[in-house]
């Protein structure tokens, strides 16, 4: 029967697949796909951790006192006939030698299946064995969780993998993830895989979750509340990225409705692509920055063929998530650096420090604690709470503008306090690398501006850095006081605004006064209804995901500043509507 979920449209465009479910599980589990080669070996990973909660049960049966409570006994009877059960253990070979899973994931896809199978039976006492199974599969994931894993492979492989030897026909069609929820290290783990589109039940439109979405340029809707609940292993589905809807069990007619959208959508990518060495300049000759977005030094050979001019936005953090006990190294973070700098061949790129925190935590291990974390440590709090991390990171950014043109930009600042104190951290680092002898470049030091305080006393921020860079999503939550991540006030998250238009109009009038860049990096700068209004306010530097850089080129190239200017003023005044 079809039927569909709604949430939050997060990244255009049609998707059609079998869904693949990523059950979620009290442990932290990582999914990636295998190569044929390894199957035999997850298998065994698994056995063996059957095994050893096996025996481990079986001693606690040998141990257990005379006097102990007969259902203790019993219960271990139970757990034991689990793990020899073949609807669990010919499931997880199913998922391992269909699907090339993990064997992680395997097994919390498969007590997803069955879980589900116990939720539908009518006896209470079986139906309560579902958190019996649960617990069998906790501990064959702990057991395994000390046992190394083979390293996810290059995509090319992961790809040959899914297409070449997933011959069935439930199976050999593109795959549609769903998921309660994606934290920003699993959507690394995804970022480059076999996925066409992705649903998750929770997320706002600005979480990091939808903004990676964007970057991956796949359809995706967040914020589906019980999507993952609703949909099976194998359903087909189709995500509508324009509307925000997933439908589930599509009949004949929807899916080739659907289809015919999605080839149109091919086309007008192929039309855009013409546009890539076009420059981006307005009908009246104003010339404009198109700059990218990127999370990783991998992202910058995407970002040249979009026709950037440049990275205004490196994000950091990127490469300190997942790092489970430890945080990457001066020279770990000096190759990434350089690396990105190369892959751009020559253009500039803005690197931010460490943005961490709120809806960025460093891994599951790295929670923060706060009753309202985005409010709490983070950003450059963060760094300036470790200054020996921060300088770490400082030197590794000096060291790589030794190769190429760099700015370096600094997150979340507020206090003239936390200026001083950031500035003479880089001079230390400078110190630091003088000291050692080793040589570095010169760079542009920048600040967001995604405060109210900021934007406010955005003159005296033009007195210490060369140039700002408006981080719209945060200026906007803070603004309105409203999370951005939560899909239960992602209504009331307006970037038109009059209170943000203001702001943002406030920095980029400022910045012109002063003669320095002021750019916007936040997801406002890649919205395409938005190009014409920060246009007509001034705006001549976007930076963005590379996958939106030639939709935005498209509307710089038809507008004309001369006209769009006058109509700005009216839309902050309130005059007009900016529709």
């Amino acid at each position: 029967m079809t039927f569909s979920v709604h949430g939050l449209a997060v990244a255009r465009g049609i998707a059609i697949g079998r869904a693949v479910l990523v059950a979620s599980s009290r442990m932290d589990v990582a999914h990636y796909f295998i190569r044929p080669d390894q199957v035999t070996a997850e298998i065994e990973r698994v056995r063996q951790g059957r095994n050893a909660v096996a025996d481990e049960l079986q001693r606690l049966q040998a141990d257990m006192p005379a006097d102990a409570p007969h259902e203790l006994g019993a219960l271990l009877d139970v757990h034991l006939m689990l793990l020899q059960d073949e609807a669990l253990t010919g499931g997880v070979k199913h998922w391992i030698t269909e699907r090339m899973y993990n064997a992680e994931w395997a097994l919390t896809t498969q007590l997803e299946v069955i879980a589900r199978q116990f939720d539908e039976m009518e006896d209470e006492y079986l139906r309560e064995r579902k958190a019996d199974l649960e617990q069998v599969v906790e501990r064959i994931l702990r057991y395994m969780k000390g046992v190394a894993s083979p390293v996810a492979p290059p995509v090319s492989q992961r790809r040959k993998t899914q297409q070449d030897l997933l011959l069935d026909d439930t199976v050999d069609v593109p795959l549609v993830l769903v998921a309660h929820d994606l934290s920003p290290a699993d959507m690394l783990q995804f970022k480059q895989s076999v996925f066409a589109g992705f649903v998750t039940d929770v997320g706002g439109k600005t979480s990091h979750t939808a903004i990676v979405a964007r970057s991956m340029d796949i359809p995706a809707v967040v914020g589906a509340r019980n999507a993952s609940q609703l949909v099976r292993q194998d359903d087909w589905v189709i995500i509508d990225g324009d509307a925000g809807v997933m439908i589930v069990d599509p009949s004949p007619i929807i899916l080739a409705e659907y289809g015919f959208r999605q080839r149109q959508g091919e086309l007008e990518r192929e039309r855009l692509a013409r546009l890539r060495h076009t420059p981006a300049v307005t009908i009246d000759g104003q010339k404009i920055e198109l700059l990218a977005n990127i999370e990783q030094p991998d992202d910058a050979p995407a970002a040249v063929l979009a026709g950037a001019v440049g990275v205004g936005l490196f994000r950091s953090e990127f490469l300190f998530m997942g790092k489970t006990g430890r945080l990457p190294g001066e020279e770990e973070q000096y190759l990434a650096y350089r690396q990105a700098l190369e892959g751009m061949q020559g253009l500039p790129v803005t690197i931010r420090t460490i943005d961490v925190g709120a809806d960025k935590p460093l891994d599951k291990g790295h929670k923060d604690n706060y009753l309202n974390p985005a409010l709490g440590l983070r950003a450059i709090r963060w760094s300036l709470a470790d200054p020996a991390m921060f300088r770490t990171q400082l030197r590794a950014v000096l060291r790589a503008a030794a190769h190429g043109k760099v700015k370096l930009l600094f997150p979340m600042l507020a206090h003239v306090s936390e200026i001083t104190q950031t500035l003479a951290q880089v001079e230390l680092a400078r110190a630091e690398l003088d000291a050692r002898g080793v040589a570095y470049g010169n760079v542009q030091l920048g600040a967001m501006i995604e405060i109210p305080a900021a934007a406010l006393m955005v003159r005296t921020f033009f007195k210490y850095f060369d140039f700002l860079s408006i981080g719209t999503n945060d200026l906007i939550q803070y603004t309105l006081a409203i999370d951005r991540a939560d899909e239960a006030v992602a209504h009331l998250y307006d970037p038109l605004h009059p209170a943000v238009l203001q702001l943002v109009a406030g920095v980029i009038a400022e910045g012109h006064a002063q003669g320095k860049v002021v750019s916007v990096c936040g997801e406002t700068a890649g919205d395409v209804t938005m190009t014409r209004l920060l246009l007509g306010l001034g705006l001549r530097s976007f930076s963005m995901h590379p996958a939106q850089i030639l939709a935005v080129k498209q509307e710089v190239l038809r507008a004309d500043t001369r006209k769009l200017t006058p109509w700005a003023q009216q839309v902050l005044q309130g005059e007009v509507s900016p529709g």
